[in-house]
């Protein structure tokens, strides 16, 4: 399985990885921790090389075109399409200071003393689904649970009413995040994935249009409004950069939030005495949520770019080359943790990079965390005798989010 590696250089596109990174993780780990993949990026692994990347101001986004460029023919027109011309333009992508004027508009609205306070609405979210998705015993955990609280989190947030989650809008929505998000992804695209990619964003930017008009004559106590008003302010948001921002919170707890809840419940389960311990203590959720993000976390990697001539891992990088940072496999880096491949909710300290570092650090950290936290301790204390059938549970077909098709729940505990 590692021959390619070895030989062609590293391929997110090989099955083989997309199915279980964590062979290819080791051996990078031990063998060739700054690797030259095989479209002439470079591929950093280790826990201290990985923190020290993304807090590096020598290493940014750097010149998006060349960046989605490194994966297609000379000619191909980057900007010709939406999903692309959208993702140049979330504050993810983007450095100083346009990176720090976006930003800022959407750290107002995520303080910790407003997540925090979203706590009894969340798990009222989490009681309902429950009860909701539960069918004769039996819940499929990915899309009735995992892929629905995140979002209804969101609808909450934005200020998108309740109807629309019971008219099917939240499944249209998240099909269409599922479809346009690819482009996250390290590779090309035929003409038709970028086409329904495309034609997804355009969907979620019309659907999230739609609501700033109507909060531009309507406002009311929602973020939403908050993007709306600031595109009056100095400095503040243009229309369509405030769509951006509304469509990057709204797939990002889809992606990455979604997937670490059925990443964590899979593992869980995987280790059956770790499910053991959270269901006779439940306080342990914290740490199976930090764990989760330790052992398999939602976000595979994360790309920088050299901004100035500068080095590596000992080596000479060169402005505007491009580095992938892999998150996974510095979670597994055996110089920081002891058995890094065993799953531990009592393991103490857990420093997980998933949700990046320095001044791209992810501005939706608490509130993920508080989204598992309840996640995990409800579904523990409700349902104790949970079965997941995890011998059919497959993983989906991509490295950047790394997250489980279908994962099916049994219980005999009555509601």
């Amino acid at each position: 399985m590692l021959t390619s590696l070895k030989t062609e250089g590293f391929d997110p596109t090989d099955p083989n990885l997309t199915a279980n990174p964590y062979p290819f993780y080791e051996y990078l780990l031990k063998e060739d921790p700054l690797h030259r993949a095989k479209h002439g990026y470079w591929v950093v692994s280790r826990h201290e090389d990985v923190r020290n990347l993304l807090r590096a101001k020598t290493f940014g986004q750097g010149e998006f075109i060349n960046n989605i460029q490194l994966f297609y023919d000379d000619g191909f027109d980057v900007l010709s399409h939406s999903s692309y011309r959208w993702l140049s333009q979330i504050f993810v992508m983007q450095d100083p200071p346009q990176h720090t004027r976006l930003r800022n508009q959407v750290v107002q609205a995520l303080t910790a003393r407003r997540v925090e306070a979203m706590r009894p609405r969340i798990q009222a979210i989490t009681d309902s689904l429950i009860e909701s998705s539960l069918k004769d015993g039996r819940m499929e955990v990915i899309h009735d649970f995992a892929y629905r609280l995140p979002t209804i989190v969101m609808f909450d947030m934005l200020g998108i009413p309740e109807e629309e989650i019971a008219g099917g809008m939240l499944e249209k929505l998240n099909q269409a995040i599922s479809d346009s998000f690819i482009v996250f992804e390290t590779r090309a695209f035929s003409e038709k994935e970028l086409a329904l990619a495309d034609q997804q964003i355009d969907f979620l930017t019309d659907f999230f249009n739609e609501y700033f008009d109507s909060r531009r004559k309507n406002p009311k106590d929602d973020l939403m409004t908050a993007l709306v008003a600031s595109q009056s302010e100095e400095g503040g948001l243009t229309t369509e950069e405030a769509s951006v921002i509304a469509i990057g919170l709204f797939g990002a707890g889809f992606e990455t939030t979604a997937h670490m809840i059925g990443n964590g419940l899979y593992s869980l389960h995987q280790n059956p005495e770790q499910w053991d311990l959270l269901r006779k203590n439940t306080d342990l959720s914290r740490n199976v949520t930090e764990e989760v993000l330790r052992f398999e976390p939602s976000l595979q990697a994360s790309y920088r770019t050299a901004l100035e001539d500068t080095e590596l891992v000992g080596k000479p990088i060169k402005k505007g080359e491009r580095i992938l940072a892999l998150i996974g496999a510095a979670g597994r880096d055996p110089a920081v943790y002891e058995d890094p491949n065993r799953f531990d909710i009592t393991r103490q300290p857990v420093k997980p990079l998933a949700f990046g570092g320095g001044i791209h650090y992810c501005v939706g950290a608490q509130l993920a965390r508080l989204e598992g936290e309840i996640a995990f301790a409800t579904l523990a204390r409700r349902f104790p005798d949970m079965n997941l059938d995890i011998d059919q549970a497959t993983w989906r077909p991509a490295f950047f989010f790394r997250g489980l098709n279908t994962l099916h729940a049994s219980f005999s505990t009555k509601i």
